[in-house]
């Protein structure tokens, strides 16, 4: 962690200290987030104006999620191995191949698309897959997700999940397995797509922050007025959403390091992982020294309607922490 980094982190822990902010009220032992947990008062009833009302979202940086229980814990928030009902979403790796005349729908082997999740002892897995919205918007293909407990959005590039679903009734189908109480999860391009304007959804390749390809700037909203940047420890992209931010300044933006999620219920999330979470909100006064954002470790737990920070990590080791904190890849 970067000397500016600690600083942020020292006065946000007195901050929280100071202003008397009572602890998550989860489980003790609990592996993550037990729900929302907002603050008294009439924001205790209301509606999430940030995280899905009901349901679960897991949203991860990329890399490698091993020893880390997040995989594990997506799958419990599923249903379990044995009575979950999972779809796996390969979309972001791309929709087709090759160029010109050559150029034709890239296809998936659905036993590959699957297998990381068997050989977790999922049993019941479906993948789902077209690169033409029009199939999307039927709903033979959409049927799998009427039962489905948790569907999962693998990694590559996110504009190409935009163009295969949004606006279909695949995508319909995909929140109504929130608003049944299920978990949505992704890695990579599959937690940038769950916010609420699309970073990096430039079809020329990802270093275009912020696209003018109007049709490439939203994402599913599953996480409203939120931008979710991924990869950023690795890949050194700490500040690259800070001009999404400035912007939009009603957005919060999230940045997630490689190996850690955030695991999150209504206006809550909690950070889980090997690394850390780089949170840019534009209405806490940062000091001319400070970067315009705060970090965030395994186990803390943050509102992001309050814009509060409700438990501070108590210091353990996270799960699956490898020196250097990152680049698995």
């Amino acid at each position: 962690m970067t000397p500016i980094m600690k600083i942020n982190r020292w006065l946000l822990i007195v901050t929280l200290v100071g202003a008397g902010t009572a602890a998550f009220a989860g489980p003790s032992g609990s592996s993550g987030p037990s729900g929302p947990s907002g603050p008294s008062g009439s924001y205790a009833q209301a509606a999430p104006e940030y995280g899905p009302a009901k349901g679960t979202l897991v949203i991860v940086g990329g890399g490698s999620a091993e020893g880390t229980t997040i995989m594990e814990k997506f799958i419990e928030l599923g249903g379990g191995a044995e009575k979950g009902k999972f779809v796996i979403v390969p979309t972001a790796g791309g929709n087709f191949v090759g160029t010109g005349d050559a150029r034709k729908p890239r296809e998936y082997v659905e036993a590959n698309a699957v297998a990381s999740w068997t050989r977790r002892g999922v049993k019941n897995v479906r993948m789902l897959h077209t690169q033409d919205p029009k199939v999307a918007d039927t709903v033979e293909f959409a049927s799998v997700l009427r039962d489905a407990t948790a569907v999962w959005f693998d990694g590559g590039r996110q504009w190409n999940i935009v163009d295969s679903y949004a606006g279909t009734l695949t995508y319909r189908e995909f929140h109504k397995v929130l608003e049944r109480g299920g978990v949505i999860g992704g890695s990579s391009a599959g937690a940038t797509i769950q916010g609420d304007y699309l970073v990096r959804g430039d079809s020329s390749g990802p270093d275009v922050v912020m696209t003018e390809e109007k049709n490439h700037q939203k994402g599913f909203e599953f996480l409203r007025k939120v931008a979710i940047d991924q990869h950023i420890n690795t890949r050194n992209r700490w500040d690259h959403i800070i001009p999404v931010v400035q912007k939009m300044p009603t957005l919060l933006g999230i940045g997630l390091s490689e190996g850690t999620a955030i695991i999150v219920t209504g206006d809550t999330f909690e950070v889980m992982g090997k690394w850390k979470v780089a949170v840019h909100d534009n209405t806490r006064i940062y000091q001319p020294w400070e970067k315009p954002y705060f970090v965030l470790g395994h186990g803390d737990v943050f509102n992001m309607k309050t814009r509060k920070v409700e438990k501070v990590w108590n210091g353990a080791a996270p799960p699956g922490r490898r020196g250097g904190g990152g680049g698995d890849r």
